[in-house]
């Protein structure tokens, strides 16, 4: 049965040229090819128009949304709606101008919602993996007050901030993660490929092999008979730590260890306090109530450990203690942040002391990745010295004695 091929190949002149042709297999149409005079570089069944949409709907419903394109539909919500677009002309619009597949299907969606009766918040919650608890509840706030352009105001600032925080953490710590999956790969290839080939070498000298070279040897041993125990405990170990992640006590375990670190716990503690009081500036002066505030930032901080001392500051809140108080009995907490909120609170002015923490926080977050930045050159420093002394003590303290026994 003939099927259609795409294929790329290298005529007689050099060049590339690219065509369909019809074919039983692929083999055949390799054939096909070299009878014409090509050199075939790639052939492949042509998809159908069926499996060609199959494919667009797998990718358009996997398609993340990037923070980037969260940011520029709130700009372009915000705009129109401030020009008096309707809100179903405006979504009509964004439908057909977003590029991102994902994107567009749920701008799709929260139209037809609201075509039939919908609230702006209600059709939003329903896609909670690109709108979270904060946007919608912000949102929710913009539409009962009738300030919703204002509101996605200071929700664009709000994501353009994490966004930026996000990123300076990643660029951080991108580059000691790649030297040391290098540095990894690097050990298992001298301890595989070279060191035996230098030791068999030794032994059939009859030297006493020195402590290093004797510890290499074991490990490689192990590796090479019980190979299969490490791996099934690494393989394990993904498995078993992706889907314990995912449980609630898995994330609470996971964030208090990571702000227990050395240098990078820091880090973590002063993200979470510039993120805690940006958004709780921003929910303050929306004119959100402090407990329904509270609820979102429990949500919404990015933290378990800290959304659970949250939901400790609510029962407390709930007692009519205020705000300054509950946040001093709870972990994480800086003084600064409570002496801060405590000022606010009495003096009426919690919004602008909020604004006041973020803006101190941002500073110091930069200046602790820098100081984590400036700290990782020597760590990682010391650290490939350690691995490089000690395979060239294994590979060389036998050579030496093997130059004298030679003598």
């Amino acid at each position: 049965m003939l099927q259609k091929y795409i294929y790329q190949a290298m005529n007689e002149s050099g060049s590339t040229i690219s065509g369909v042709l019809d074919a039983e297999s692929i083999e055949t149409a390799n054939s096909i090819l070299a009878a014409r005079g090509y050199i075939p570089t790639r052939v492949a069944k042509k998809r159908s128009a069926s499996q060609r949409l199959i494919w667009i709907s797998i990718r358009e419903r996997f398609a993340g949304v990037k923070a980037s394109e969260l940011i520029l539909f709130t700009k372009q919500f915000k705009t129109m709606l401030k020009a008096g677009v309707s809100i179903i002309n405006l979504l009509q619009i964004m439908e057909q101008q977003t590029e991102n597949l994902n994107l567009k299907r749920i701008i799709g969606s929260i139209s037809h919602d609201i075509e039939g009766g919908s609230s702006l918040y209600d059709a939003f919650r329903k896609h909670p993996k690109v709108f979270s608890s904060l946007y919608c509840g912000m949102v929710h706030a913009g539409e009962t007050s009738g300030t919703l352009s204002n509101i996605l105001e200071r929700l664009t600032y709000i994501i353009e901030h994490e966004h930026k925080i996000k990123s300076d953490i990643k660029a951080a710590i991108q580059y000691p993660i790649i030297v040391i999956v290098f540095l990894a790969v690097a050990f298992f290839v001298l301890l595989t490929f070279v060191i035996p080939k230098f030791v068999n070498v030794f032994v059939r000298s009859g030297l006493d092999l020195p402590v290093p070279t004797r510890i290499c040897m074991f490990m490689y041993q192990f590796m090479a008979d019980y190979w299969y125990f490490p791996v099934g405990c690494v393989i394990a170990a993904i498995i078993g730590g992706h889907y314990y992640l995912k449980t609630a006590n898995g994330k609470f375990v996971r964030d208090t260890f990571f702000m227990k670190l050395p240098l990078l716990g820091s880090l973590f503690i002063k993200a979470a306090m510039s993120r805690f009081a940006s958004i709780f500036a921003i929910l303050q002066s929306s004119g959100i109530a402090v407990l329904d505030s509270m609820k979102i930032l429990s949500g919404t901080i990015g933290n378990t450990a800290i959304a659970r001392e949250f939901d400790r500051i609510n029962e407390q809140l709930e007692e009519g203690r205020g705000i300054a108080q509950p946040l001093k009995s709870a972990k994480y907490f800086t003084p600064i942040v409570v002496n801060m909120v405590s000022i606010g609170e009495e003096s009426g002015n919690l919004d602008e002391m909020l604004n006041e923490i973020s803006a101190h926080y941002d500073v110091e977050l930069e200046y602790a990745i820098k100081k984590l930045t400036d700290a990782i050159g020597p760590l990682l420093t010391v650290g490939l010295a350690a691995v490089v002394g000690f395979f060239a003590l294994a590979i060389f303290l036998p050579m030496w004695d093997l130059i004298g026994v030679v003598k």
